[in-house]
């Protein structure tokens, strides 16, 4: 990223000496993340993982059924802990930490509490969902296949 910017102004003989102009900006704040010690005990850093592992191995038929690119955003007392995309469209599938390197599809903000409900099927996803507890943007209803994929690692 740019520290500076140096403008130097076009000047006429006689308008007097002038220095170069610098405008020192700020560096733009990185976003708080966690400890990696907090990272690794994370409930859903570990959930994050296995699917990974689940998405090596079956991707391939997943991409075919889903073909969607899903982004989501864990937090914790409002600020994003955890962002991890599940690219099921491309390839053989992928899951990878951090934002989505294609646009995504659809993009899930989820607290985490409620997302370790969800995954463990202890919460419906639909309600949840209209009761306000994650918020969906882009194509809501790719949604239900994010939950298809999720239900197939449960039985994994």
């Amino acid at each position: 990223m740019w520290k500076r910017i140096d403008h130097q102004p076009k000047i006429k003989a006689g308008d007097g000496p002038q220095e170069s102009q610098f405008k020192e900006l700020s560096s733009a704040r990185e976003p708080a993340m966690p400890h990696p010690r907090e990272l690794s005990e994370s409930q859903s850093f570990l959930v994050f993982e296995d699917i990974s592992h689940h998405i090596k191995e079956v991707g391939a038929q997943l991409v075919k059924k889903v073909n969607a690119i899903f982004q989501l955003d864990i937090t914790k007392d409002g600020k994003i802990i955890l962002q991890w995309t599940i690219d099921l469209k491309n390839g053989s599938g992928d899951m990878y930490p951090g934002s989505a390197r294609l646009p995504a599809d659809t993009v899930f903000t989820i607290p985490e509490p409620v997302f370790m409900e969800l995954v463990l099927g202890k919460m419906n996803p639909q309600k949840a969902f209209l009761a306000g507890k994650f918020k969906v943007s882009g194509k809501v209803l790719l949604g239900q296949k994010l939950e298809r994929v999720f239900k197939d690692w449960a039985k994994f």
